[in-house]
């Protein structure tokens, strides 16, 4: 069954969260792409009270850019805003959302699922004149709870996305390092992404030296590397839309000194068995337990932050979340980070991310996509 075929009959048995709708309005970007398959920027999808499903495409990107749409998808472009079409019968204003509403309203709809979460209020006040005979009803993140578990289709993107990785971090650690600042290698990182075949950095890469190793989100700064450093590096590919991420940490020069070989155990240690907990049917905040209990046991575990970590796929922060509030059990086919660390205020820290993919035991356990060693190394 259609991913589109399964989302309507979704919304025929639970219908929306605040009412029946016999029209569903999509238009977070990643849905719309898991839906049609199709990167269009400011594009949305409509499935019609008539059973057709229509890509609205943004003025300016044409039908599906330029992509032949499927038999079952039919494409609609709109206008430039404050071009005479725009102003004209369809009322637009060159919003794909708007011309989506006043096409289901013209269709017969009488309610319109929308994604409230991703509206802004002024586009939901906009619907609403330019439709008002339509009911505007809550759709919830029915698309983004359909997109946790994923096919063997994505899941080949995201192993392509994490080879592209390793082998932009692999040639990074073959070069000369000292005296590099971390902007410089961010940048080098996600051009070797690119060289790669990746579309793309999966997010922001990140590159932490010395004192600010370790630190989580951190921005590159002009900090150059120095010899006996801590270097932790996060970074992913996005391939065919789909994102991975890596986390590393190595020593710079010399030997690892004792601290640092305490503390990068400490953090392996807690990595490890949030993996070894990813099973099918394990609740998603025993995962962080796991790793928390390491963490704690030596003091460390308020380090950890709010989470151990997260789903992966079109966006690299989606669900399920492995922290101690979570709610609910992992499931076979998912795709998640593991990404404890620690920083010590001054003095820099360890941080080990891995993307891997929930299989049951029967199967071999967690596929590890990120294969990059987590060996303590000395550069």
């Amino acid at each position: 069954m259609s991913r589109r075929a399964r989302l309507r009959d979704r919304c025929a048995a639970s219908t929306a969260h605040d009412g029946p709708a016999d029209a569903v309005l999509v238009s977070s970007p990643a849905n719309v792409r898991y839906l049609t398959g199709r990167a269009a920027p400011g594009s949305v999808l409509l499935l019609g009270p008539d059973g057709h499903d229509t890509l609205v495409s943004a003025p300016g990107e044409g039908p599906a850019n330029g992509a032949h749409p499927a038999d079952d998808l039919r494409e609609l472009g709109v206008e430039a805003p404050g071009s005479p079409a725009a102003r004209g019968e369809a009322g637009t204003d060159g919003d794909a959302a708007v011309a989506a509403a006043r096409l289901a309203e013209r269709g017969g709809a009488r309610a319109l699922a929308v994604e409230e979460h991703h509206l802004t209020v002024a586009r939901h006040r906009a619907l609403t004149a330019a439709a008002p005979s339509l009911h505007l009803a809550d759709l919830g993140p029915a698309v983004e709870q359909q997109r946790v578990v994923k096919d063997e289709e994505e899941i080949s993107a995201l192993r392509v996305a994490a080879e592209i990785t390793d082998q932009a971090l692999g040639e990074l650690l073959e070069s000369i390092l000292v005296g590099r600042t971390e902007r410089h290698l961010a940048l080098e990182l996600e051009r070797r992404l690119i060289d790669h075949g990746a579309e793309g950095a999966a997010f922001p890469t990140s590159v932490a030296t010395g004192p600010n190793a370790g630190l989580p989100g951190h921005r590159p700064t002009d900090r150059r590397v120095e010899e006996g450093d801590f270097l932790s590096v996060r970074l992913g590919a996005r391939y065919r839309g789909y994102r991975c991420q890596i986390g590393r940490t190595f020593v710079i020069g010399t030997a690892p000194e004792a601290w640092q070989i305490e503390l990068y155990d400490l953090v392996f240690a807690a990595q490890r068995a949030a993996r070894e907990a990813l099973e099918p049917g394990t609740e998603c905040q025993e995962v962080d337990r796991a790793a928390r209990q390491v963490l704690t046991a030596a003091g460390h575990g308020t380090a950890l932050g709010e989470s151990t970590g997260h789903g992966v796929g079109l966006e690299i922060g989606e669900d399920p979340r492995l922290s101690p509030g979570a709610v609910g059990k992992l499931d076979a086919c998912v795709p998640v980070t593991v990404e404890p660390g620690v920083h010590l205020p001054g003095r820099g820290g360890v941080r080990i991310d891995d993307t891997l993919v929930v299989r049951p035991q029967a199967d071999g356990g967690p596929e590890l996509l990120t294969i990059t060693t987590k060996e303590l190394l000395a550069l």
